[in-house]
């Protein structure tokens, strides 16, 4: 949330959420964070902005984000852990980086993602909150997920989803700052 100016509100949506909690609550409320932070930062912006490639020669970009994410939340709870086959929405074997290089400045291919991603994140969400226990394990025998190559917990999968997205919020903060000069949130 911003001020009319352009400056981070004192109104941050993500201190409301429960605290003290278990270990699910705690988990599930850092995730929570880290996609609402996505959210943020990225508000207000065109689809001009959201495209372009702020920090050339890198690929990257706040629209290519938004669509990995995406994929990386579709792969990691409906593919690995609910056994779904589900494609990738942005990428294949023959364009493995279609999430970035797929990211123009079209305003539908904005708002489409925006809702493939919130699809998925729905969908992590309910499979969390209905798992019977943090203990399920999936198999990973390829370790795309970080498990070594062989069994991986929810627990893992969650903090692994938290590393993941805290590692592209870096790279948002940035681009978002090269876009506009918009700091802070």
């Amino acid at each position: 949330m911003f001020t009319e100016d352009g400056r981070p509100s004192d109104d941050d949506p993500r201190e409301h959420g429960p605290r003290l909690g278990d270990e699910r609550t705690t988990l599930t409320e850092t995730l929570r964070k880290c996609r609402l932070t996505l959210e943020l930062k990225c508000d207000g912006l065109t689809a001009e902005q959201m495209a372009p490639r702020a920090v050339p020669p890198s690929t990257m970009s706040l629209l290519g984000l938004v669509r990995h994410l995406a994929d990386v939340e579709r792969a990691t709870f409906r593919r690995l852990m609910a056994g779904q086959q589900a494609a990738r929405w942005f990428g294949s074997l023959d364009d493995p980086d279609g999430d970035f290089d797929g990211a123009v400045a079209d305003p539908t291919l904005v708002e489409q993602a925006w809702t493939i991603w919130r699809s998925e994140v729905d969908f992590a969400t309910e499979f969390v909150a209905t798992a019977p226990s943090l203990d399920i394990v999936a198999d990973d025998p390829d370790n795309k997920h970080g498990s070594g190559g062989g069994a991986i917990s929810l627990r893992e999968v969650l903090v692994g989803m938290i590393e993941e997205y805290s590692r592209h919020l870096g790279h948002v903060d940035l681009l978002r700052e090269c876009i506009d000069g918009r700091v802070g949130q």
